[in-house]
């Protein structure tokens, strides 16, 4: 078992399961929650020894790696309270092994989860076939989050400007992952002057989508920045991460230049409000015109 890195802040907290506690903590530099493993066995197996629940974690971990399961077996460790009151490593999982541990523990309370990523696994099946159920899904899910429809069209739009963006970051070399990152976060830099972890902080946000929790406003400067930064790709072919990397600059520099001549006429242009508070503002504005 390997301690995380607890350089940067952790904090923890504890999550409820009906009238289960089960100790959990954010690790904010990599945007994850960890959870106590002998907690939650605890609630799924609806014991409250502690020795007789840390012996079954230990029996089972032993037939996870017999029959060469790293997923949950690779695990970390955390330091969490104990019941005598002190600080002890715990082997803490974060939600794809508590999923898949979930897997390996008969019992009711653990069902619902099954039932659940089974339906997950069909739905992404279905889409990989038809794309549409996808987009279809998507459009539900903002609506019942309560989003406005000239929202959701704007932020489907940046999906198809996002997405013609990477394309040109893949034919100039750029990689997915960590490079998409550091660009897309040197443009939130040098539009919205944060970063995008600063960014998110600021709407008051862990691991929710930035872009999902955006105003209208904000969500088409990201989009001028992206479709700028895509069109100067097109025109000066870069051929490396640095050279994409300018170019980012060059796109979200349009950007800028937008909000500050917003910002010049009176407009906000960066909001603190994140999804749910924008959906709430929605949902009055729909009272007041039927109220009119």
């Amino acid at each position: 078992m390997e301690e995380i890195n607890t350089n940067h802040a952790l904090q923890s907290k504890t999550q409820f399961f009906g009238d289960s506690q089960v100790r959990a903590a954010w690790d904010s530099e990599n945007e994850k929650w960890y959870f106590s493993i002998v907690d939650v066995i605890a609630v799924l197996t609806e014991s409250d020894d502690f020795l007789r629940v840390r012996k079954y974690w230990n029996k089972l971990k032993q037939r996870l790696k017999e029959e060469g399961n790293e997923t949950v077996t690779n695990c970390h460790q955390l330091k969490f309270p104990a019941a005598d009151g002190k600080m002890r490593l715990t082997d803490v999982g974060d939600v794809e092994q508590i999923l898949r541990l979930i897997q390996s523990i008969p019992s009711k309370k653990a069902e619902p989860f099954k039932v659940w990523l089974s339906k997950v696994g069909s739905e992404i099946i279905d889409e990989a076939s038809d794309p549409e159920l996808a987009i279809d899904r998507a459009i539900r899910f903002y609506r019942n989050l309560g989003y406005s429809e000239s929202w959701i069209n704007q932020r489907l739009k940046s999906i198809e400007v996002r997405k013609a963006l990477t394309d040109e970051w893949d034919r100039s070399g750029v990689k997915a992952g960590r490079e998409y990152a550091m660009l897309t976060d040197l443009m939130y830099r040098t539009w919205a002057g944060m970063s995008a972890k600063e960014y998110k902080d600021f709407k008051g946000l862990k691991k929710e989508n930035l872009r999902d929790n955006m105003t209208n406003v904000e969500l088409i400067l990201n989009m001028l920045a992206e479709v700028s930064a895509t069109e100067i790709s097109k025109n000066e072919n870069p051929e490396n991460l640095e050279q994409s990397a300018q170019v980012a600059v060059s796109g979200a520099e349009v950007a800028l230049d937008a909000r500050k001549s917003l910002e010049k006429r009176g407009a906000k242009t960066i909001s603190s409000k994140n999804a749910k508070e924008i959906a709430d503002k929605n949902v009055c504005s729909e009272v007041k015109e039927k109220d009119s």
